[in-house]
């Protein structure tokens, strides 16, 4: 990769991101999106002037002083940041200091994604407290879907669902999550959106455990949001979307009330739109219910996708009714 064609490229992302660095209701987005904006190994979002580069191939991290003196030209800049994901599996190599240039971002950084405010911690590990691909999920959840209903949101990591739900006019949202710092960053999200914290459940437990508890104790949701990692191990079991989501969907559907909506999604890339509607038809056979989908969603307009590479169009999210 020359320096000229990488900047050519990142330039060209930028100037293809106009109406997002214009929308002053979201200061939160992606600016280069892997091969969708010409280039594979390298992605950066952007937080309110804070620029933060992934880095999933070390031929890109070899680029990095070229990269990171782009950046420094580009729109409302204040500082910059970086993860590694070079290794042979893309986990997170930790650094002891994720920032790279400019002024550090105070902790937390505050966002806005259509208005609502996010608690963002650049510096704190691998992932820093929301995904931007599910913009569009959150908004429609808010907008048309959960005014006057009770809400469950599992696999809720830092509880973005939960806190759209709420300003959407949900009578109660409980998250559940088996990660114990989930509980204080949900917390945190609640309180920057001026959300009654106690009018709230928020349970760290494995998720498969509160199902059963659920089932057991008669306890039903008009809204429930099911967006699991694509792979995950707990003490008692292991979970891959591939094999085991038409067994987590029947699960969602004996909780969910009659004319209610289930938000399935998943980022597993090897898993097709046409497959996963196969998986909710088979959940719903195999439980003798009926269902309408009302609407799916896949990647936002700033997630760009090379269409030669059907992969990197990860996300599949379905909202389904249950009949």
């Amino acid at each position: 990769m020359s320096k000229n064609k990488i900047k050519q490229f990142i330039q060209t992302a930028i100037k293809n991101r106009k109406e997002f660095y214009e929308d002053k209701s979201t200061t939160s987005f992606r600016v280069f999106n892997n091969s969708g904006d010409g280039q594979d190994g390298l992605t950066i979002d952007f937080f309110d002037g804070f620029y933060l580069i992934t880095w999933y191939k070390y031929e890109m991290y070899q680029l990095k002083n070229e990269i990171s003196s782009i950046l420094k030209t580009a729109p409302y800049y204040k500082g910059l940041y970086q993860k590694k994901r070079f290794d042979t599996k893309a986990m997170y190599l930790d650094d002891q200091d994720d920032f790279i240039d400019g002024t550090k971002a105070p902790e937390p950084l505050i966002v806005k994604e259509n208005d609502v405010n996010f608690a963002i911690y650049l510096d704190d590990g691998a992932m820093v407290g929301v995904f931007l691909d599910q913009r569009e999920v959150r908004k429609t959840i808010r907008d048309k879907y959960a005014n006057g209903k009770t809400m469950l949101n599992t696999f809720s990591y830092t509880g973005a669902f939960s806190v759209f739900a709420s300003l959407g006019g949900a009578l109660k949202t409980t998250s559940v999550d088996l990660a114990n710092r989930s509980l204080a960053k949900t917390q945190e999200q609640f309180k920057i959106n001026d959300i009654d914290v106690q009018k709230q459940d928020i349970i760290v437990q494995d998720v498969f455990g509160y199902f059963k508890y659920a089932v057991k104790n008669k306890i039903t949701y008009d809204l429930v949001v099911v967006d699991p990692p694509s792979f995950a191990r707990s003490k008692k079991m292991t979970f891959s979307v591939a094999k085991d989501y038409t067994k987590l969907l029947k699960e969602v559907i004996q909780i969910t009330n009659k004319g209610g909506i289930i938000v399935a999604s998943t980022n597993y890339a090897k898993l097709g739109m046409g497959r996963f509607r196969d998986f909710i038809a088979t959940a719903f056979k195999e439980l003798n219910g009926k269902y309408e989908i009302k609407e799916t969603f896949s990647l936002p307009a700033d997630f760009k996708v090379d269409k030669n590479f059907r992969e990197g169009d990860y996300l599949k999210v379905v909202f389904i009714k249950k009949l």
